[in-house]
């Protein structure tokens, strides 16, 4: 009987076969890849902590102290001044005035590769509210739709820095002016919406308190919670641009705190070594105030340079206008520690 021959077989599709295991390779990478982020993400999220005693703010390389200390047309004194407070950790202030849409996040990314050389922390003003300043001497800021666009874009640089503590004093004034300036809603609006494109994790947003010679703590307290927003916040800032004491800042902190049922404070210290003599608008006698980081309670987180020493706050006793640095008020400022 004669044989069946055999069928040959068909070669096997080792192409495909190839395909199929690097797409899975590529589908394990990739899920592998965003569970490391998911864990990182989860990481800094756990070990983020909030401002305490001994945070050191970065010290930035360009600011208006840094340029005046280069200031060959100054006096030897008013450089020597300038160097002084270059040296100093200090917030830096975001306005659309000197860091405008389109630059801002540039701005930041600087700041915070110093803060990484220094080991330090970030912590910056933003201050662009429509009606800033209620037409005071710090008169300006942006419309809602550019504030929305210029504070979107803060808040995307602030999330490019996960790897540095990220401190922000949302808006100085906003609060403690609303009742003057009759727009408490339309500020609580704004301010939620800034809130919400800035926040993310290791960044602590404190909101404006005003100061111990201000508002009432009940005032103020009911100012801040008609916002909504001390939940969604670290707390409250105080002190910022004035020149009350620490004592009586840390005070005024623990009445308000009191009063809201809870929050945290920081207390700007820059310009309180000598207290206040009740002026408020480039106050004359005053000193430079405590270091930041010196000291905190369960209320202050701590306290901090806000309002850099040497730069006016507006066209009041024979200051320049508001921000621009002013050499005689930095030597006046500096003069015990120089």
């Amino acid at each position: 009987m004669r044989g069946r021959r055999a069928r040959p077989r068909r070669p096997r599709p080792r192409r495909a076969v190839i395909v199929v295991v690097a797409t899975g390779v590529v589908i394990v990478l990739g899920v592998l890849t965003v569970v490391g982020m998911l864990i990182t993400r989860a990481a800094q999220a756990r070990s983020a902590q909030p401002p305490g005693v001994g945070t050191t703010l970065v010290v930035a390389s360009d600011s208006r102290a840094v340029q005046a200390a280069d200031d060959a047309t100054a006096s030897a004194e008013q450089r020597a001044a300038a160097a002084y407070l270059a040296e100093q950790p200090t917030a830096y202030w975001l306005t659309p005035e000197r860091d405008p849409i389109g630059e801002v996040r540039e701005r930041i990314a600087h700041l915070a590769a110093q803060a990484r050389e220094q080991n330090a922390s970030l912590a910056v003003v933003v201050y662009g509210l429509p009606g800033r300043d209620c037409g005071g001497f710090s008169v300006g800021g942006l419309d809602d739709a550019d504030y929305a666009t210029w504070t979107e874009e803060i808040g995307t640089a602030l999330a490019g820095a996960r790897d540095v503590q990220r401190i922000v004093l949302l808006e100085p004034d906003s609060l403690a002016l609303a009742p003057e300036c009759g727009d408490l809603d339309d500020r609580a609006r704004q301010l939620t919406a800034a809130v919400e494109r800035l926040q993310g994790d290791n960044t602590w947003i404190y909101l404006d308190a005003g100061h111990s010679d201000w508002h009432s703590p009940s005032v103020m307290a009911d100012i801040i919670a008609g916002t909504g927003l001390l939940e969604r916040v670290r707390g409250f800032a105080t002190n910022v641009s004035n020149y009350n004491s620490a004592a009586e800042e840390f005070a005024y902190a623990h009445a308000l705190a009191a009063e809201l049922g809870g929050g945290h404070a920081v207390v700007d210290t820059s310009r309180s070594g000598a207290g206040t003599n009740g002026e408020w608008c480039n106050a004359t006698g005053r000193l430079i105030g405590e270091p930041g980081g010196a000291f905190g309670d369960e209320v202050v987180d701590t306290n901090l340079w806000v309002k850099p020493p040497g730069e006016s706050d507006g066209t009041c006793n024979g200051g320049p206008p508001a921000g621009q640095w002013w050499a005689d008020a930095a030597v006046e400022l500096t003069r015990d520690v120089r």
